[in-house]
């Protein structure tokens, strides 16, 4: 049989390694600061938007309709691919039901995208 652990080495090494690990992501970080490159600055940055392109002078319009169209598309597929990644292990109906009711909710969501 092997000996047990000592508790009190695990508890005086873990959060002396933790702290060794972020004095060594700092100093990183801060060496990164004084060797990386600057760049220079263009009067575009220094815009409202700060994306260094010009917009047209109008106001935007953002079509809401098509965006929540377009949001409910990625729910449907982000909860799709959790249930198929977490259901590996299950039989395989419960994928296959979940991908039939996401296949029904594109079909019902697919005319609203050409109305938008």
């Amino acid at each position: 049989m092997s000996s047990p652990v000592p508790t009190k080495d695990v508890s005086v090494t873990a959060p002396l390694v933790v702290g060794l690990c972020l004095l060594v992501a700092l100093l990183l970080y801060w060496l990164g600061g004084k060797v990386g490159f600057k760049g220079k600055t263009t009067p575009g940055e220094l815009a409202t938007y700060s994306c260094g392109e010009d917009l047209p002078g109008g106001k935007l319009q953002i079509d809401e309709g098509l965006f929540f169209v377009f949001c409910a598309y990625f729910l449907v597929f982000d909860i799709l691919a959790f249930v198929i990644a977490t259901s590996l292990s299950r039989p395989g109906w419960l994928p296959a039901l979940y991908a039939g009711i996401a296949l029904c909710a594109i079909t019902l969501l697919f005319p609203l995208r050409r109305m938008g």
